[in-house]
């Protein structure tokens, strides 16, 4: 099908790359669908949501196996008008930038360059910050490399609009025998083993699939294939015991094979689980444990939750290229715009399946989105109208009125497990004194922790106040109910987490309700329309209820 049989296409794509979306056409979700794979989407109002084509997600998309001509046929098959040719002439060229220029290893075990012609590796060997990594020339088309340069010259490659397939190789490590422990008849499902496979025939680089996919799954997968020395880095260190216990459950280790290495302990074995914080922590300026990357030789270095990696392991990373590295995600979405670090030094995304389809096959629960608006009071709406821009959001976010509104929700879902989300200490103080429900926050003891999300999983606990400490890694698969108060501004991750911790299937059948709260006409709505972007890109929608009718509403 070409665009003039279809001239009622749901797409209209433009010079500018950008591409519109008509929401409420009957081929919308299998446009998105097939578009998410190149394409990021920027705004997501009603009916017309808007994406952009970027060189990053043209790479990625190439990386994991589809082609200019693949993304060009998906654009002709759902667009209402011709394609303009600047944009298939970009798409074709930018795409085809991709391994014009290979990393490799020769036999003398030396790191090497080489463009598939002279002029491109001419172009980049004059840039100062290239020419600086690269050793002597061996050749019209090669260059030798600095032995310890891999990772920084991709940086660069990247930036310049060139980026490097890396084929030089990897270190196998110390062998160590992982099997998995399929007792009780589980298997891997099709679409990990598919994200295994894919991350073992290209070496290194990312996989994304929804919370509550199960891809710690896909990490055990991969040590049962790869049978080596794994370190494996964690957003904290309740992640850190989870990854534990999945690993005992699902594979041959035992708890002698597997190591701790955090704040509280310090052991390095065969499988080590590292959290980010403390190979980021620093002792006069240095930082204190950076031996642990060399204490055995790995070989798979696996980052959860890799879209939170700290600025500092970047750099750490960059030192890890001759070993195999993992990075899992429900999102590439990073709000420090550092995208391009992940896909240099981790890798390009190497296997993305969208939630929709995953729900589809029964593996996360359906999710319905609310957004409930809240008047502010007459004085409270003056206050914020004279304060400064600095203190705006905070003053919507923490607006007394949605304290009535977190309370109905409760109540309209009584006896569903429920988690009230806050950003700020003293508004979740007030929720959970307000509401008789326990409170969970990055001060509260790593102990208390686990106690409180174990009562919240058998039920003793129904209501739970959490911090954005809960965003992260966070097994809590009965609850059905989240209700968002205040968020990080416009993060669009964090509403993407948030959503998850609702997703993984539930033994109750029922179906999950996020609901977030909106001072209405503030700061907060604009940054609840940023942060429902992702969301939206996989296929949800928010349905925006007014709380003074939130009683009448259907929910």
């Amino acid at each position: 099908m070409n665009s003039t049989e279809a001239p009622n296409g749901p797409l209209i794509v433009q010079s500018d790359r950008t591409v519109l979306l008509e929401v409420a056409h009957p081929d919308a979700d299998d446009a998105r669908h097939d578009l998410s794979v190149f394409a990021e989407l920027e705004r997501a109002p009603e009916h017309i949501h808007t994406y952009r084509i970027t060189r990053l997600g043209l790479w990625n998309a190439r990386a994991a196996g589809h082609t200019a001509e693949d993304m060009l046929a998906t654009l002709t098959k759902y667009s209402r008008f011709a394609i303009p040719q600047s944009v298939s002439v970009d798409i074709t060229e930018t795409v085809g930038r991709y391994g014009r220029l290979v990393i490799e290893r020769d036999e003398d075990g030396v790191l090497t360059l080489t463009a598939t012609d002279a002029a491109v590796l001419s172009e980049i060997s004059r840039a100062r910050k290239v020419a600086s990594l690269l050793f002597e020339k061996r050749g019209p088309n090669t260059f030798v490399m600095q032995p310890w340069a891999r990772g920084q010259l991709k940086q660069e490659l990247l930036k310049l609009g060139w980026p490097a397939e890396d084929l030089a190789g990897y270190t196998p490590g110390t062998p160590h025998d992982i099997t998995l422990n399929n007792a009780g008849g589980w298997a891997l499902r099709d679409y990990q083993n598919k994200a295994v496979a894919s991350f073992f025939d290209n070496g290194s680089g990312v996989v994304v699939l929804p919370c509550g996919a199960g891809k710690t799954l896909v990490g055990a997968g991969a040590m049962a294939v790869g049978k080596t020395t794994t370190l494996i880095l964690v957003t904290n260190t309740v992640s850190a015991r989870q990854w534990r216990a999945e690993l005992l459950k699902r594979t041959s280790l035992t708890e002698d094979e597997i190591g701790e290495y955090s704040g509280q302990v310090k052991e390095v074995k065969p499988v080590t689980i590292a959290t980010y914080q403390i190979l980021t922590a620093k002792r006069k300026g240095e930082y204190a444990h950076l031996a642990l990357l060399d204490a055995l030789d790995w070989g798979l270095v696996i980052y959860d939750e890799v879209h939170l990696l700290p600025a500092p392991v970047f750099k750490l990373t960059a030192e890890l290229q001759a070993r195999r590295r993992l990075g899992l995600t429900a999102t590439l979405v990073r709000e420090d715009g550092r995208e391009g670090d992940v896909f240099s030094l981790i890798g390009p995304k190497r296997f993305d399946a969208p939630w929709k389809e995953i729900e589809a096959q029964g593996f996360i629960s359906p999710a319905s989105c609310f957004e409930v608006r809240v008047d502010l009071p007459e004085m409270e709406r003056l206050e914020y109208a004279a304060s400064a821009d600095d203190e705006r959001y905070r003053l919507a976010a923490t607006a007394p009125a949605k304290l009535a509104v977190v309370r109905r929700l409760v109540d309209k879902h009584a006896g569903e497990r429920i988690l009230v989300i806050g950003q700020y200490l003293d508004q979740i103080e007030q929720l959970a004194d307000a509401l008789g429900a326990p409170s969970l926050t990055g001060a509260t003891p790593i102990a208390e922790r686990e106690r409180l999300y174990e009562a919240f999983r058998t039920g003793e606990t129904k209501v739970l106040v959490v911090s954005k400490v809960a965003n992260f890694s966070i097994d809590l698969p009965e609850a059905s109910v989240a209700i968002q108060v205040s968020g990080s501004f416009g993060s669009r991750q964090e509403e993407a987490q948030r959503l998850g911790r609702l997703l993984r299937p539930k033994e109750s059948g029922l179906q999950a309700n996020f609901y977030t709260l909106v001072a209405r006409d503030t700061v907060d709505q604009d940054f609840a329309q940023n942060r429902q972007r992702f969301l939206a890109e996989q296929g949800y929608s928010y349905t925006i209820l007014d709380a003074e009718s939130l009683d009448a509403a259907a929910v």
